[in-house]
């Protein structure tokens, strides 16, 4: 049974979130059992704190566990301080107010905390992938979940480049994964190209997705949540396909906008909770559509100083390219994680690789704490962020430049695309 309620001018308080999550958990079978809630980290605006107190005020007493686990992918372990600043409490609250709570990261490199759960045969990934793939992928997901009855996942849905709209599933794969399914599906939705997938509901990763969860044996439920900047303007509570699609269809209403042009210039500024270029990147990603031919995105960032904590050696030694610079390039970067390389492809953008030369459609510069040096050496342009003067970009849309203060969410999409 599908719980849950949104839409674009919704404003849903602690106390309906409280409301809707009492009346789907009297749905379930929770007293007694070992509850797993999977929550994102720093990098997915939404009101984990809220969903926090809500979820251990209802089950904390009725149920034998209740942890929390970030699903992280391939990002970085958060610090337990970090951790209280994402739920929203100190370290005084935990030992006196949330004392049954504990919490874990998901560490996706420590093979000894992954568990084989099933494959994806080689004809199903060439069939998905209409040829683009071949290869069996095991599916690894963190074996923790298997001390638990009920895999709770909470967190938000928005446009996503490598999946179409994140959300439900997706905090299991790649959230709690091994790399192998996560190399796998991201270097697809690369050979799809981000502008080919993003915001589309229903994707060949998607399938991936679903169909790993399909595996996993452990009972899965979610509360998907809809933010529109700060509020929450959509909750949906059931199985994680269903919360998700309900999810993914008010997202679709609330973080796409609509223009009528292309621009020379657009100004993306990332917000300070992407805190690299491998998580500020989707500051191109949401923008890409509107950037006119042979038009300029700046990425401005003065907080980035690192392109990534998890993977910036291997991006250093390949750099930011098209995609099929790596297509046509295949037995030099076959040992290259698929990961790596559908991100690069994403940064730069869709664009040619022929007889030896590369052209991409539009120019990405970072004007961000990277240095000068390592921006040409990872083949993206520089701009000093100090040069950088907001009024000159703010309000000339009709002169073909385009400033957006808080990139990385909203989907810019031409109007002529509109499904």
């Amino acid at each position: 049974m599908l719980i849950g309620q949104g839409s674009p001018d919704n404003r849903l308080t602690e106390t309906d979130v409280k409301a809707l999550c009492a009346q789907a958990f009297e749905h379930k079978a929770l007293v007694g059992k070992r509850i797993l809630c999977i929550i994102p980290d720093h990098t997915r605006t939404a009101p984990i704190d809220v969903l926090f107190r809500v979820v251990y005020q209802l089950l904390s007493d009725k149920v034998a566990a209740l942890d929390f686990m970030i699903a992280l992918g391939t990002h970085q372990p958060l610090s337990k301080e970090a951790i209280y600043k994402r739920v929203g409490i100190t370290a005084g609250d935990h030992h006196s107010i949330y004392p049954q709570a504990r919490f874990y990261n998901h560490q996706w490199k420590k093979q000894d905390q992954l568990r084989y759960i099933g494959k994806i045969t080689g004809k199903y990934v060439a069939d998905l992938s209409g040829g683009l793939m071949t290869g069996d992928v095991d599916i690894t997901i963190n074996k923790r979940i298997f001390d638990y009855d009920l895999l709770m996942i909470i967190g938000p849905t928005f446009p996503h480049e490598v999946v179409g709209f994140s959300g439900g599933n997706k905090y299991l794969f790649p959230g709690i994964s091994g790399e192998e399914i996560i190399n796998m599906f991201h270097w697809l939705g690369a050979l799809i190209t981000n502008p080919g997938i993003i915001g589309q509901k229903n994707t060949p990763v998607r399938q991936v997705v679903d169909m790993a969860a399909a595996l996993v044996t452990v009972e899965r439920y979610c509360i998907s949540l809809v933010v529109k900047g700060q509020d929450l303007v959509g909750i949906y509570i059931g199985r994680p396909e269903e919360a998700w699609q309900a999810a993914a269809e008010l997202s679709d209403r609330v973080h796409i906008i609509y223009k009528d042009r292309q621009y020379k210039t657009v100004l993306s500024c990332a917000p300070e909770m992407y805190d690299d270029l491998w998580t500020g990147g989707k500051c191109m990603y949401k923008l890409e559509q509107v950037v006119a031919d042979g038009g300029e995105l700046i990425i401005y960032a003065p907080h980035i100083t690192e392109v990534s904590v998890s993977h910036g050696r291997i991006i250093e030694e390949i750099g930011y390219h098209v995609r099929d610079y790596f297509t046509k390039q295949e037995e030099r970067f076959r040992q290259i994680p698929g990961g790596v390389k559908a991100h690069s492809t994403h940064v730069k953008g869709i664009g040619t690789f022929k007889d030896g030369i590369e052209k991409p459609r539009i120019n990405v510069v970072l004007a961000t704490g990277i240095p000068e040096e390592i921006c040409a050496k990872i083949n993206l342009g520089y701009r000093d962020p100090v040069t950088i003067k907001i009024e000159d970009f703010r309000d000339r849309e009709d002169q073909g430049i385009l400033y957006v203060p808080k990139a990385g969410e909203m989907l810019y999409r031409i109007r002529s695309r509109k499904n």
